[in-house]
């Protein structure tokens, strides 16, 4: 097993313990951990009210956008939304094309096919559009950097309007509008608004004067759905969002979401992010991976009991056929990389591997060997790749530098994917190879793993969870916090799950004793009995057949005479 570096966070300074003396001292070392040891910022974190939320009309183009959308919408032209296959692009189209609906838009919502049409602005799929009468597109989690497209669709008379949040290149597409919070020249406060984040804002500013301002609330639980499963940092303005969105989602689930969340077994009033990331994220991105992600649009916004619970039932079934192709090509792509001298960077191709299953491989291997990954599926004209990266390594920069070797390409610093002629991929592994081999030089390629703070199993209980709770919701920029015990004895250690991938333990440190789960560590087992133990964990509440249960969610794992 790979173990992390481990870095136990210095405790809080007694000087800063009295600017927060109104909170528990969990409370305290928590927020002190996070930067935010001023009592005003600490107070507007815990809150996470509409203090949070900026100005829509600061995005760049905010302006140009609404004015040329108004345009269409009094002369009641026809209005596309073109958005991407995943469950952030999937819920931006539904959060814009309720809201130009509300406002009596002739709406035409459009998700390219990830297998046959691939991501993005496509010329075809604009083609398709102006034929039928479409006169205005308005582009959600997609468009920065289609600049060829959007030429052409300004020589067939059709208007763009991009709303997105990926990287832009240094030249601008020709739209009538690029609303990107990461362009250079953007005054927003942050640039960390997912896709559908960037569309509900337009929908803020469109609605900014209208009398239907708190309308756009009601499509705050898909902004959460879409933050959270693009992995956008829960701070900021997205805190707020995903927050206000979480309240929605457990109040009343819209029918779709109600219907997705009874086959996943969810209960109701009990959803968080984590139940986002690994439940509804994973079941709404399946249809996309394997099919057409028009479906999950259509469980997003039917009005239909029969047509969501069809819908939904197809999604878990598609979700289970995702897993075992998953594990399959996981498998297959494994088998590529040696088993010693493996090097800063992994690319790995296979000529059956679905489209929508690469990024998960990637995602795997990345996980397990800490590299940036690159996963090929390769075609015998033109070949297809999704890219996961560590935070030691921009993968789109360096995808950026090869940028001569291919078609369509874009992303973030972690996750990215591109298009290429064939005959390019040598190349383009020799150069990606090459960059990742400079710029990791030197870097211990291990995770880290941030300690909040040391304790004691007989310190933690049912308060200390509800005490953590008041920090939420988790997620990427504000993890769950991390906790070290240390000299923990294993009373008991036993395999769990349909292929023993994780373990199950029962836990002892004094007189007290706690259950243990460790997932995906199931080849570890003779690891762990190793006892005593110093383990990092998360403490969580396992709902499991209406019993609510407190644990340790053991992230790693060293014998106690063991320096990490």
């Amino acid at each position: 097993m790979n173990h992390s570096r481990w870095n136990l966070k210095p405790p809080l300074p007694a000087e800063d313990l009295s600017t927060h003396g109104e909170h528990p001292p969990l409370v305290a070392q928590l927020l002190y951990n996070r930067g935010l040891s001023d009592p005003c910022q600490a107070e507007l974190f815990l809150t996470a009210d509409s203090r949070l939320s900026a100005d829509p009309f600061l995005l760049p183009d905010m302006y140009q956008a609404v004015s040329r959308i108004h345009q269409a919408l009094l002369s009641g032209e026809k209005i596309a939304v073109y958005g991407d296959f995943d469950a952030d692009g999937i819920t931006a189209t539904a959060v814009l094309v309720k809201g130009l609906t509300a406002l009596g838009g002739q709406i035409t919502p459009y998700i390219p096919h990830r297998l046959t049409e691939g991501y993005g602005l496509k010329e075809a799929a604009l083609e398709k559009l102006h034929k039928g009468g479409i006169s205005l597109v308005i582009s959600v989690d997609c468009g920065i950097t289609a600049l060829p497209e959007i030429k052409k669709a300004n020589r067939m008379g059709l208007d763009i309007v991009i709303t997105d949040h990926h990287t832009p290149l240094d030249e601008l597409p020709a739209a009538v509008a690029s609303v990107n919070p990461k362009r250079a020249d953007s005054a927003y406060p942050t640039g960390d608004l997912a896709g559908v984040g960037v569309a509900y804002k337009l929908v803020q500013a469109l609605y900014n004067g209208s009398g239907k301002e708190s309308q756009a609330e009601d499509l705050l639980d898909l902004v959460a759905i879409g933050t959270v499963a693009d992995i956008m940092p829960l701070t900021g303005e997205n805190r707020f969002l995903v927050k206000e969105g979480l309240v929605k989602l457990n109040a009343a689930p819209r029918l779709g979401i109600g219907h997705l969340m009874n086959q996943a077994r969810l209960d109701k009033g009990c959803l968080d992010a984590k139940s986002i990331s690994w439940v509804l994220a994973p079941r709404l991105n399946a249809a996309g991976r394997l099919e057409h992600a028009m479906t999950s649009y259509r469980l997003l916004t039917t009005d239909s009991a029969a047509e969501a619970q069809e819908l939904a039932s197809w999604l878990e079934t598609k979700n289970a056929e995702r897993q075992k192709l998953t594990a399959r090509f996981l498998e297959k792509a494994r088998e590529q990389v040696p088993a010693a001298g493996i090097g800063p960077l992994l690319f790995t191709s296979d000529s059956e591997c679905p489209a929508g299953i690469l990024g998960l491989v990637a995602g795997r291997l990345s996980d397990e060997f800490y590299r940036p990954t690159v996963s090929v599926r390769v075609g015998e004209h033109v070949s297809t790749g999704s890219c996961r990266s560590i935070p030691e390594f921009n993968i789109t920069a360096a995808i950026t530098k090869c940028s001569e070797l291919l078609t369509h390409f874009g992303g973030h610093a972690q996750a990215a994917g591109f298009t290429l002629p064939t005959e390019n991929l040598p190349r383009l592994k020799e150069c990606l190879t090459e960059t990742a081999a400079e710029q990791l030089a030197g870097v211990d390629l291990r995770p880290h793993l941030d300690i909040d703070m040391e304790v004691r199993l007989s310190q933690l209980n049912g308060a200390t969870l509800d005490t953590i709770q008041r920090l939420a919701p988790f997620g990427a920029g504000n993890p769950e916090p991390v906790f070290l015990s240390r000299n923990v004895s294993i009373a008991e250690c036993r395999s769990m799950g349909a292929s023993g991938q994780h373990l199950k333990l029962k836990l002892k440190q004094a007189a007290s004793c706690w259950a243990g789960v460790c997932f995906r560590l199931g080849e570890a087992m003779a690891e762990v009995r190793q006892s005593p133990l110093d383990l990092v964990y998360n403490l969580e509440l396992d709902r499991w057949r209406g019993v609510d249960t407190l644990r340790l969610n053991i992230l790693d794992f060293a014998p106690s005479d063991k320096i990490i």
